[in-house]
């Protein structure tokens, strides 16, 4: 299986998008990327939509459930959000779907922020392995993998996937 080119899925996603935002009458969305390739396709993505506003930044290592078992990855940046997030609606861009728990770990971050209006999640693979009941409303592409491998974002410029095969143990 080739993994698909971010290129070719961003207009389309950005195109899905719109059309979300319009159906749900959502005029005035606020955009926020987790770290670090949620940050890479929103910017993307506000690129493709002819937007210039500013773009809020997760780092949701705090908020992990793992974070007791994986400890603290050394580059952890604080999150930066230069809106309110109080009764707003919330484009929340992933690069990476799997198990859901890096979504769970930002709502969670977002709602200590306060409470939004509306949440819609955006993720340009979803790798459909979910332990948690959490989809994305836009996506650009949906993959099974194998077990032991994984999939991981590069860039900023330009964006590309590369799949990787998990140590064995």
């Amino acid at each position: 299986m080739t993994l698909p080119d971010p290129a070719v899925l961003l207009p389309r996603m950005a195109t899905e998008l719109t059309r979300h935002l319009q159906t749900h009458r959502i005029d005035t969305p606020r955009f926020i990327g987790i770290h670090t390739g949620g940050v890479w396709i929103a910017q993307a993505l506000l690129a493709a939509l002819g937007r210039e506003e500013p773009l809020g930044v997760l780092d949701v290592s705090f908020y992990r459930d793992d974070f007791t078992q994986s400890g603290l990855h050394p580059q952890v940046r604080p999150s930066a959000l230069p809106f309110e997030i109080e009764g707003q609606h919330l484009v929340l861009v992933d690069d990476v779907l799997m198990t859901g728990r890096t979504v769970r770990a930002a709502l969670n971050e977002l709602f200590d922020y306060g409470r939004p209006a509306s949440v819609t999640l955006v993720c340009l693979l979803d790798l459909d392995a979910r332990e948690l009941p959490i989809r994305p409303d836009v996506v650009g592409q949906t993959l099974s993998l194998a077990p032991d491998e994984r999939v991981k974002l590069l860039g900023p410029a330009p964006l590309a996937l590369e799949r990787q095969a998990l140590a064995s143990a």
